[in-house]
């Protein structure tokens, strides 16, 4: 084998962590390189937050459209051109990954290397490039960002149907006639209620008793009772056993339910049943990187990983899988590598948002996971047909609530299933940053009529 080409630093994956990172260690005065195999910009970009928010948008746009009666704004017959809806998410993803790209390209000291990456021992990586030739590196300083890709379940007869993953669903030029949708997480609930505005029919098939398992069963069930109003199917407790081609090009799923053996039959199949790591072609072990039993690397709460010198950043190394994560890893690896040191993931605020509509923003623990914990807790919850601006719109869907401490009054975690429930979410959590009480949110003076003023109402209405 050759002898490696020396660097300071080696970045695996262009990532919402890696791609800061990398330019981090090169201004430093660190020879460094940034490993990619396809996309620049990573998952978020090119295929999660990006282009699913984008169609999103297009979505509620059509919703609104339909709606526009309510406010008595008369239209006529709404229909959707599945291309221009791709065109423009296309577009955008293309921009916002061409303007990652010439970041790095313009960063002094930094070499974006394309091709496939796997560990040839510590501290060694060889990258196989797309005419085939191979380069051995090496370098004091590895960071493994490669990300993870949509889980293929095994499942009977997959594997002679098509089916969609949500990456692919995105490529789709025509509206699903019935689109199946195996799963019912944050994923699936996003995709379900977007096509279902699109126009198809969608029924959602999960495992588990309720929609998004880690939530509370009064959140899940809110949600729940909102895709009933939009003519969403929800299977609960149900197991698909089998799929097969169906008739006219379609397929067709047989499933265990509580009420029996169905079978659906569906146009399209989406996959939305969790994630893989991207760990199995980079070979880690080879590396000293220890896995654990679902192929996610093994790191500690500075990031470090079994291997000296090797650190893990964003969804690879388990744990949450939102973008704002993985830039604060970068925060935290960028720290300890370059700065005083003493960063940690440890206690940190997860914050994130499901981007239904309404959205669910959460930050915190749960109701369920507080009293679990053995906390005494009350709880504040308020539905959203009693919030003034939300009855003024027209979008009173959901309701807000807070778990809050009751020998301190300090907010331990809300759910926000709302019209705009991201951005109250946050300012819950800016509160919880402060250690701004409850009591103190309640006697606060909001504008009228914004969402805001509702935290006045939000903590004066309390069950424990």
């Amino acid at each position: 084998m050759a002898q490696p080409e020396k660097f300071d630093a080696l970045v695996i994956g262009a990532g919402q962590a890696g791609v800061p990172l990398s330019r981090a260690l090169a201004a430093s005065g660190r020879r460094t390189a940034i490993v990619e195999r396809e996309h620049v910009a990573g998952t978020c970009i090119n295929e999660g937050c990006t282009p699913t928010k984008t169609m999103i948008a297009s979505a509620r746009a059509a919703y609104s459209a339909r709606r526009a009666g309510l406010y008595g704004v008369l239209t006529g017959a709404v229909s959707v051109d599945m291309r221009k809806v791709r065109q423009r998410k296309r577009d955008i993803v293309l921009s916002w990954r061409e303007s990652s790209e010439r970041r790095i390209l313009d960063t002094e000291g930094l070499e974006l290397i394309r091709g496939e990456a796997r560990f040839t021992g510590p501290l060694t990586i060889e990258v196989r490039l797309p005419g085939g030739s191979v380069r051995c590196l090496s370098a004091k300083t590895i960071v493994i960002n490669a990300g993870t890709r949509p889980r293929v379940p095994d499942l009977a007869g997959l594997a002679e149907v098509p089916y969609l993953t949500s990456t692919s669903i995105m490529e789709l030029d025509r509206v699903p006639e019935h689109l199946l949708i195996l799963g019912g997480g944050y994923v699936a609930a996003e995709f379900a209620q977007m096509f279902r505005r699109f126009g198809s029919a969608v029924s959602i098939v999960e495992r588990g008793g309720q929609l998004l398992g880690q939530e509370d069963p009064d959140v899940a069930q809110a949600l729940a009772d909102i895709f009933a109003q939009d003519g969403i199917e929800v299977l609960l407790e149900s197991r698909a056993r089998s799929v097969a081609a169906g008739k006219d090009g379609g397929l067709r799923l047989r499933l265990s339910t509580p009420a029996g053996e169905r079978t659906l039959e569906g146009s399209h199949l989406l996959l939305a049943v969790g994630r893989t790591p991207n760990t199995d072609s980079l070979q880690p072990e080879a590396g000293g990187v220890r896995l654990d039993a679902r192929g996610f690397i093994v790191a500690n709460d500075r990031l470090e990983t079994t291997a000296a010198g090797v650190y893990a950043a964003g969804d690879l190394k388990g744990g949450p899988a939102f973008t704002h994560i993985a830039y604060d890893d970068f925060r935290v690896l960028r720290t300890n590598l370059l700065g005083e040191g003493g960063a940690s993931i440890d206690g940190r605020l997860v914050p994130y948002t499901v981007f239904t509509d309404p959205e669910l923003g959460r930050v915190g623990l749960t109701e369920k996971q507080a009293r679990e914990l053995g906390r005494s807790v009350k709880v504040a919850q308020l539905p959203m047909d009693y919030v003034a601006r939300a009855l003024e719109i027209e979008e009173t869907r959901g309701f807000m609530k807070a778990v809050v401490d009751l020998p301190s009054d300090q907010i331990l975690g809300a759910a926000v299933l709302a019209i705009h429930g991201g951005e109250l979410m946050a300012l819950i959590q800016v509160a919880m940053m402060g250690r701004v009480t409850a009591s103190t949110l309640r006697e606060g003076i909001f504008t009228h009529p914004t969402f805001a003023e509702s935290l006045n109402n939000l903590f004066a209405s309390w069950r424990e």
